[in-house]
């Protein structure tokens, strides 16, 4: 029987982010399921778009135990659905994600952030927020083929669930869950590109608090793993061990 593997892709992307990792997990033995989460896609009018109703439509994917991938925005989404349904989740590979802030002043500063760029999103055309959003920082320096696949995924979009989901499913927005990773006991690996500092460090800090994580810092990647480092996404997935 083919084992289920469910990705959840980053804010302004959508479920065919995954087509190059996707391309890699041999069909006759992986089951990929990968949709667009709440906001985003074929989902932009889904409402709410909250992190209760999101686990919701990940538990409903199917009726069995997964394997469970989460990038970025998708990775805070997995842990939730991870402590949501322990016994559901076989092994969860996490990437270039966060289990949130844990100080409430920042998180309020993030919470004022994403509302301010929610707003400006949903006033802008979708093709000047894919320039603003892949010239930033954490994406600048991606690879050429890279940076043409995200900004092909975020016109896939509508700006009103972009907006919606940065309101709803934000960092901002989202409580910190560092004290309950203790709970998470499946097998775990926590993926982050080494030119990703920030993310970097969250990796070692995740790995370090998952009680069966396992950590890979990819050298010369940068945050978009999955579309960077395809091969190495894949790899994670299929090279993971099972649940004892």
């Amino acid at each position: 029987m083919r084992e289920t593997v469910i990705l959840l892709h980053g804010f302004s992307g959508t479920g065919r982010a995954w087509e190059p990792v996707v391309e890699r997990l041999a069909p006759e033995r992986y089951r990929s399921i990968a949709p667009d989460i709440r906001g985003h896609g074929l989902a932009a009018s889904a409402r709410p778009v909250s992190f209760a109703a999101c686990v919701a439509d990940v538990l409903a994917l199917g009726t069995g135990p997964f394997t469970l991938v989460g990038y970025s925005m998708g990775g805070r989404l997995a842990l939730h659905v991870a402590l949501a349904a322990p016994e559901r989740v076989r092994r969860l590979v996490l990437v270039a994600t966060t289990a949130g802030i844990e100080d409430e002043v920042e998180r309020a500063a993030r919470r004022a952030s994403d509302e301010l760029l929610a707003d400006r999103v949903s006033r802008e055309s979708l093709g000047a927020f894919a320039e603003r959003w892949l010239t930033q920082p954490m994406f600048r320096d991606d690879p050429p083929a890279a940076q043409r696949r995200a900004r092909e995924d975020i016109l896939r979009n509508e700006p009103a669930g972009l907006a919606a989901a940065l309101r709803g499913i934000g960092t901002g927005v989202m409580e910190s869950l560092w004290d309950r990773l203790d709970e998470l006991r499946m097998p775990a690996r926590v993926l982050a590109g080494e030119r990703d500092a920030k993310f970097a460090s969250l990796a070692r800090r995740l790995a370090g608090a998952l009680p069966a994580a396992e950590l890979r810092l990819v050298p010369g990647a940068g945050h978009a793993l999955v579309r960077e480092e395809p091969a190495t996404v894949a790899e994670a997935i299929v090279g993971g061990r099972d649940r004892p």
